[in-house]
């Protein structure tokens, strides 16, 4: 309980001393409105202590879209962390105490998704951020999952490419990147089916207590592996990107979680990896010196499959995002 409060009053301290500057930011059009919540995100993941071990690289191409699973809704903190980016959510969303008006000093993107008449509407909004310069994450599933099944990305909004290069005088590509999140252990312990849904956010789980368990829980290991940035123009199909990108997200999920047990708990690990030294206690490692190295070798025999390490997968429901 003492970690939980400590964390939750240097949260209510960080966002007090940087609410300034963000609104100032916003009202200007300043550029300071993409980095405050990136440094912002960064420093949240100290205080709850996520370890992010980054795969690949960002593009800097742009206009970007991000095409990603979604896990928790620690995702957010730890995308926002790597890199200054706006995110897509329901509009639900927006009506949250404290979440929702967090999301709005991200400049997240709302969007009516039982109204399918208004994609088009929420694909122009999007094309517009495109086009303003801002990243886009997109979490194409649609809602949140156990973070070891991947499931089928929704292509309606990535029509926003078309609207995107549509309206632009200046732009003849956009560039649409895949994301993978795999979240890998919890204080050290590999997430089986037990430690799994204390990560997870998804089915009939309520936000509160789940974020309050969360804090209280420890460290987190989460890989997060970025896959090949393609640049698209209009003659691309949207069903097409999704589908490619769907595919790119599962390969990488799968690779993450297969490379759980020699990245995280046996052995040397690569140079430069973000690790925790030999006896050092997990709350003394800086969880935001983040580092880039190729997925080690898998430690599973060469018969093992996604599916073997799904098998302990507890069941869900999906939860609209």
């Amino acid at each position: 309980m003492i970690r939980v409060i400590a964390i939750l009053l240097a949260f209510a301290a960080l966002t007090l001393a940087l609410l300034p500057f963000q609104l100032a930011g916003m009202a200007l059009g300043l550029r300071l409105q993409r980095t405050i919540p990136h440094w912002y995100h960064r420093i949240l993941c100290a205080l709850i202590g996520v370890r992010i071990r980054e795969v690949g690289t960002r593009s800097a191409d742009s206009p970007a879209l991000i095409l990603s699973n979604h896990v928790s809704w620690l995702d957010i903190c730890v995308i926002s962390a790597l890199s200054p980016v706006v995110f897509v959510a329901k509009r639900e969303v927006a009506a949250w105490p404290v979440f929702g008006w967090l999301a709005k000093l991200q400049r997240t993107v709302f969007i009516n998704r039982q109204a399918r008449h208004q994609t088009g509407a929420a694909s122009r909004e999007i094309a517009g951020r495109l086009l303003g310069g801002d990243a886009v994450v997109l979490f194409a599933e649609g809602t949140s999952s156990d973070g070891i099944r991947v499931l089928p990305f929704r292509s309606s909004l990535v029509g926003a490419v078309h609207h995107a290069l549509g309206n632009s005088t200046h732009h003849t590509h956009v560039t649409v990147q895949p994301v993978s999140l795999a979240y890998l252990s919890l204080s050290g312990v590999p997430m089986g089916r037990g430690l799994r849904q204390r990560v997870a956010w998804y089915g009939d789980a309520d936000l509160i207590p789940h974020l309050l368990a969360v804090l209280a829980s420890g460290a987190v290991d989460v890989t997060v592996s970025w896959g090949e940035a393609i640049a698209y123009d209009m003659s691309a199909d949207r069903k097409a990107i999704t589908r490619a990108a769907e595919r790119s997200v599962r390969r990488m999920t799968a690779a993450a979680l297969r490379a759980a047990p020699s990245a995280h708990l046996a052995g040397p690990l690569p140079a430069r990896h973000n690790a925790i030294p030999p006896g050092a206690p997990p709350h003394r490692i800086d969880p935001c010196k983040f580092a880039t190295s190729a997925v080690p070798a898998c430690a599973f025999p060469p018969s093992a499959s996604a599916a073997t390490i799904s098998a302990s997968a507890p069941t869900w429901k999906p939860r609209a995002r």
